[in-house]
């Protein structure tokens, strides 16, 4: 049964434009397409005008061979996927999708040359679709960022129906609104039968379980987001997936498993049924080598390399306030054993002493204490915090290995003692310099939003997963977002 929708709940709807996201989308892949295009023809030119520059005589049948190129570029990202929209936005599909895309072309390229005998300049093969790869994989990069930008505004994004119970919808509508770059917009809820009434903190409930295909006609969402929840079986979800091929609305379903990812998974059948096997984390063997040498072969050179900043902040911090440049205090590492962590000190000399008359202030909801304007920062030690750059001497806790450079926040003993089992789970790890809750909103995070990215970092660790956490680092750190 339908449920009444109130005045609220109209008025949102009719700020809901019917498919906007296919006439962006459309627009996007135009422009995707035109860029490709633009740098494979920058890339052509460019070798061309170099060699002519160095005195080669260019014949015709190059310059034909060239103008096939451009074209047969974005034929070659098609065929890789770099086209397909669920490969925009976020992940890295996208620019794999690129790279493959022009590697299968070099290889198309060679093997042809090869197998007609035809003489083609090497700088096709060497040069030409090298350097198209890499413009095309910046271009994407920075459309990407554009794309975030927009989505931040709220432009550009697709509209959602959640599915599910009530806590659930809440998590995701959290989720959507703290990371708008994903691009979903939850814009209605279907809940559980005799719970259509249940508050959703503004978002309209539309429907049951039931409704769903006929909540997406009357909103024009462009997805469907069914939650883990008991009441919907195989036989609900196959009828509700029939239900939405005509308008091709996407159906997301989340596991029960939310913080387990990538390889770890897969779809495997069984005795005809299609099961989602899991596969457990790697903590030890060859990765775990992989991962120390690379800390600390980066940590070597980070600290050679800014060995001048590292001795203008160390007097800085002497020169303003009496005391220490470093501070070092006992934190928990990998298996719970102890450690000594080095920072630059940013705070008075006293700051442990002063802090129980500030307990009250505490600003963070869990047993982390952050205050905002803390008084015992001082004014260098405000600039460092701003932009982390305290945090540069615990290279040195990498080096010695205690710490790495991408993994859960290193804690204090007194928070340990107040973990669950389940937050103990943090501590398969080395802490790290920087992880997702860095790249995630830092201190503005809550202590059960910093604890389930640091369990999602455990359960999904891997070198690339390090990679490209240590490039958002980068950006987020310079615009000095939710330090304090």
């Amino acid at each position: 049964m339908r449920v009444g929708m109130g005045e609220s709940d109209v008025v949102l709807l009719e700020a809901v434009p019917r498919h906007a996201s296919s006439l962006w989308t459309r627009a996007y892949l135009r422009l995707l397409l035109l860029g490709d295009v633009v740098c494979a023809l920058a890339c052509c030119a460019s070798v061309l005008g170099v060699r002519v520059s160095f005195g080669a005589y260019i014949p015709v049948a190059e310059i034909v061979l060239g103008a096939g190129l451009i074209v047969a570029w974005p034929l070659s990202m098609t065929m890789a996927g770099a086209y397909r929209q669920k490969a925009h936005g976020e992940g890295t599909d996208e620019f794999r999708a690129v790279f493959n895309g022009g590697v299968g072309l070099m290889a198309a390229v060679a093997i042809g040359a090869y197998a007609t005998q035809a003489v083609v300049a090497r700088s096709f093969v060497m040069a030409t679709l090298p350097l198209a790869i890499m413009t095309t994989l910046a271009f994407r990069y920075r459309m990407r960022k554009r794309l975030h930008t927009r989505r931040a505004v709220g432009d550009y994004m697709r509209h959602v129906i959640a599915v599910g119970h009530r806590e659930a919808v809440l998590d995701l509508v959290v989720q959507f609104r703290r990371q708008p770059h994903h691009g979903m917009e939850v814009v209605g809820a279907c809940l559980p039968p005799g719970k259509l009434d249940t508050d959703l903190e503004g978002l309209p409930v539309l429907g049951s379980f039931g409704d769903v295909a006929e909540v997406v006609a009357e909103t024009g969402a462009d997805a469907v987001a069914v939650l883990a929840c008991p009441e919907l079986d195989g036989a609900t979800m196959r009828r509700l997936a029939w239900s939405l091929e005509t308008a091709k609305t996407d159906l997301f379903v989340a596991p029960a498993l939310m913080d387990v990812a990538g390889p770890r998974i897969s779809i495997r059948p069984v005795a005809g049924m299609p099961l989602l096997h899991v596969e457990h984390p790697e903590f030890d063997g060859g990765k775990r080598v992989v991962k120390t040498v690379f800390d600390r072969v980066v940590a070597v050179f980070a600290v050679a390399l800014l060995s001048i900043p590292l001795s203008l902040i160390f007097v800085a911090i002497r020169l303003t306030s009496p005391g220490p440049a470093f501070f070092q205090q006992t934190r928990v590492g990998r298996d719970g054993r102890p450690f000594e962590v080095l920072k630059f000190r940013t705070m008075v000399v006293n700051a442990e002493q002063l802090k129980s008359a500030l307990l009250e202030a505490n600003e963070f909801d869990g047993v982390l204490f952050k205050i905002r304007n803390d008084p015992r920062i001082t004014r260098v030690g405000a600039f460092l915090r701003k932009y982390s750059l305290d945090e540069l001497p615990q290279l040195f806790n990498v080096i010695r290995g205690d710490m790495s450079l991408v993994g859960p926040r290193p804690p204090l003993p007194e928070e340990v003692a107040k973990y669950g089992a389940d937050v103990r789970r943090r501590l398969v790890v080395k802490p790290g310099m920087t992880g997702l809750w860095q790249v995630s909103g830092r201190s503005d995070l809550s202590w059960e939003e910093s604890v389930r990215l640091d369990l999602r970092y455990v359960e999904n660790w891997s070198l690339i997963l390090d990679l490209q956490i240590l490039w958002k680092t980068w950006s987020v750190v310079t615009r000095g977002e939710g330090a304090y």
